[in-house]
């Protein structure tokens, strides 16, 4: 295969441009081969690479007292105290997923787990972000039902609990899905496992599954917008197998229990290139590997193939010398293939041999420092005029169709499909603000989010980027926890528009202002550009994972109304900001205006407020406002309590503005009569805006006596019903 002669239009099939291909041959001071060129076209792509973005993504904020490693590693890492860490990431297999939805977001929540576990921590939750195109698009269903059946059969059966996620509809998803994908785990802190590779003539060890042809070429294809013919890239999906994921885990533990490991990689995006160039390029290195040597489940692979081959469930490692023999036990003892296949060098070169000749032989260097950096020109998005949003008809029917619709219902027809109660250690189930898990055999738990509003980002990126930060933010204080890092997945169209460009670049510079604002750094992340369909982009969706601590398990607070009776109490101002809102989109079938304002000194302000409530034991109802406003979370909290509610809003603004409006840093909570006054007279101490809105309690969800009178039995029936009425007969 080395013989193929490299012509212009094989290096434009492998997603180079002439002046990058010159660029190689500049690096080797001589024409790559056909294994070669393979390995630069991965290693130099967008999804490996992240040519577009490197320049911006530098100037986020990724420090902090409690980061232990932040970007550039596998995963991100934090201090949670009592000697313990937590280890997450969140990554993107969009792609993939919109050609084959089962395996596309099987592999993609394996790849995740592997990117943790990799590190020393054993994976205690799961969570996704996804997002579809239109209810009625004829995709739509077809795809859900595949994604959330990937998910669920790979994690259930890998033993994980699927803890919380979100699931959007937008048309702008028709042609392109999102599957982002976010695993947590614990470990200790003194046994955090890096990739440097080090020690010339150390063994370089592979571990786990044969490689196969699968997955050949998949970061290149997510690293290229899809056209019509995109189907026929389904030999690009990799093929996941959770049985031998969890054997995996259970091995490398194993191992990482000893001192055997000197560094140790997974095989993601580009298997065994991406790897071995990683590992030998942090350690400042060389690799030399021999593929004769390498597990194969296929015959006559050639070095091509198994170099770019994206085979699930693979680790790379480099052992101390003379526990080749130990480790071996252990994985043939799970089952697993175990092979040397090379050895550390000092030549700084990554060396490939195959039937006793050399396939390749690249320089480290050029493979990863050399790879392009672009700084794309890029056009702001213009501001928008202000927004003139008008009052609907029926309050009654709009109510009823936002919590009964496809952007607020309930997503109970998703989450129990996933075991998110394996480990015995998940408190807090789907549906809530933020998933809480306990951090096992303490008081101790995480608190978990996902969470963007991509209208938002459309309408104005910066302030979009700054409300997704925040929102994360808020749904971790909402349960009682204090919010320590975050994780990101960038998804964005085609980085070549300057328009698209100015979506990412405004959206970076929210989510830096939020981080710095709120202590909340950024440790790990994932960019996935190109997700367009024949030149029409997604909404910009920087989609965030944050994590949080909570002291006392015992003290969180949730979003169901406890006791009839109650005081309902509203933490912050409310504006007249409808513009780019959820109300606007659906009910008036408009997009217009600006979106709500993020003011990151009231968030802070209000959220540490509120936090302080929970963690003194003054409140156990909470939950944060954004979608649909003060009325959607009050329909919430009615539904998860299974008992009503009556309001009176008298704040001088048009009803649908205190209903609608989606002003950030807003808190709904209820209290017994005693400590709700104790609470309003702490906020009015603290200069924080309260309002008493009315009472838990009754029938009926019950606004300006009677303005709005809903039956909760018809709210709760609405709720419930919509995804299993949409997705019934599914394929």
């Amino acid at each position: 295969m080395n013989d193929i002669k490299i012509t212009p239009e094989i290096v434009k099939e492998h997603g180079l441009t002439e002046a990058e291909y010159d660029r190689i041959v500049s690096a080797m001071g001589r024409e790559p081969n056909y294994t070669e060129l393979g390995i630069y076209s991965v290693m130099w792509s967008e999804h490996c690479s992240y040519k577009s973005s490197r320049f911006h993504l530098k100037k986020l904020p990724t420090e902090a007292p409690w980061v232990i490693c932040g970007p550039g590693e596998n995963a991100g890492v934090i201090d949670i105290g009592d000697g313990q860490a937590v280890i997450f990431k969140m990554e993107s297999h969009n792609h993939p997923s919109y050609i084959e939805p089962y395996q596309g977001a099987a592999t993609g929540v394996g790849g995740i787990l592997r990117d943790v576990f990799t590190m020393g921590a054993r994976p205690v939750a799961n969570m996704n972000a996804l997002r579809f195109g239109e209810p009625s698009h004829p995709k739509t269903k077809h795809l859900l039902a595949g994604v959330v059946e990937g998910i669920g059969g790979y994690g259930n059966c890998v033993g994980v609990p699927t803890v919380g996620g979100e699931t959007n509809f937008d048309p702008s998803y028709n042609g392109n899905i999102l599957v982002n994908a976010m695993t947590v785990g614990l470990a200790d802190k003194d046994k955090i496992f890096y990739s440097a590779a080090a020690g010339v003539g150390n063994p370089v060890v592979y571990v786990g599954s044969k490689t196969g042809r699968d997955g050949i070429h998949g970061a290149t294809m997510a690293s290229a917008e899809f056209t019509e013919d995109s189907e026929e890239k389904r030999p690009t999906v990799q093929v996941g197998d959770p049985f031998t994921e969890k054997l995996l885990i259970e091995a490398c533990l194993e191992l990482m229990a000893t001192d055997a490991i000197i560094a140790i990689q997974d095989m993601g995006a580009a298997g065994l290139t991406s790897s071995s160039v990683e590992m030998a390029s942090k350690g400042g290195v060389g690799f030399e590997l021999n593929l004769d040597k390498v597990p194969q489940r296929e015959a006559n692979m050639t070095p091509y193939e198994m170099c770019l081959s994206e085979s699930q469930e693979r680790m790379l490692m480099v052992l101390k010398p003379g526990r080749e023999e130990m480790a071996q036990a252990i994985f043939e003892k799970w089952e697993l293939d175990f092979a040397v296949i090379g050895e550390i060098t000092d030549t700084g070169k990554l060396t490939l041999t195959f039937g006793g000749d050399i396939v390749g032989d690249m320089p480290i260097a050029s493979l990863v420092e050399d790879a392009p950096e672009y700084e794309r020109p890029y056009t702001p998005t213009p501001t928008r005029p202000t927004a003139d949003v008008p009052a609907v008809n029926d309050l009654n029917k709009a109510v009823m169709d936002m919590v009964g619709g496809p952007h607020l219902c309930s997503r109970r027809w998703i989450w129990e499909q996933y075991d998110h109660m394996v480990m015995g250690d998940t408190i807090g189930r789907p549906g809530g603000d933020a998933a809480v898990v306990r951090v096992h055999g303490t008081d101790k738990a995480l608190a978990i989010s996902t969470d963007v509003s991509p209208r938002y980002c459309f309408a104005n990126p910066v302030e979009g980027g700054r409300q997704a930060v925040a929102e994360t933010w808020r749904n971790i204080t909402a349960v009682g926890g204090m919010p320590l890092a975050i994780t990101n997945c960038l998804n964005f169209g085609n980085p070549e528009r300057k328009d698209i460009m100015g979506q990412f670049v405004g959206c970076l510079e929210g989510m830096g202002e939020a981080c710095r604002a709120l202590d909340y750094p950024i440790v790990s992340g994932n960019v996935s550009l190109y997700n367009e369909t024949n030149g029409s982009g997604i909404l910009p969706t920087p989609a965030i994972g944050g994590v949080g601590i909570l002291k006392n398990a015992d003290a969180r607070a949730t979003i169901n109304f406890k006791a009839e009776g109650d005081t309902i109490l509203l933490i912050g101002e409310t504006k007249d900001e409808l513009g780019a809102s959820l109300y606007q989109k659906q009910l008036l079938g408009e997009d217009s205006g600006m979106p709500p304002h993020v003011d990151l000194t009231i968030e802070r302000r209000n959220g540490d407020f509120v936090r302080a409530l929970i963690e003194n034991g003054q409140v156990s109802t909470c939950h944060d406002l954004s979608d649909g406003g003060l009325i959607a979370g009050l329909a919430d909290m009615a539904i998860a309590g299974s008992m009503g509610a009556s309001v009176t809003l008298n704040d001088d603004q048009p009803l649908h503005v205190s209903l609608f409006s989606e002003t950030q840093a807003r808190y709904l909570i209820s209290a017994d009569d005693a400590t709700a006054e104790d609470i309003r007279r702490e906020a009015k101490d603290a200069g924080i805006p309260v309002t008493i809105l009315g009472k838990t309690g009754g029938k009926c969800l019950n606004v300006n006596d009677g303005t709005i009178d809903i039956a909760m039995s018809d709210l709760t029936s609405a709720h419930r019903d919509w995804m299993p009425n949409f997705m019934k007969n599914a394929s």
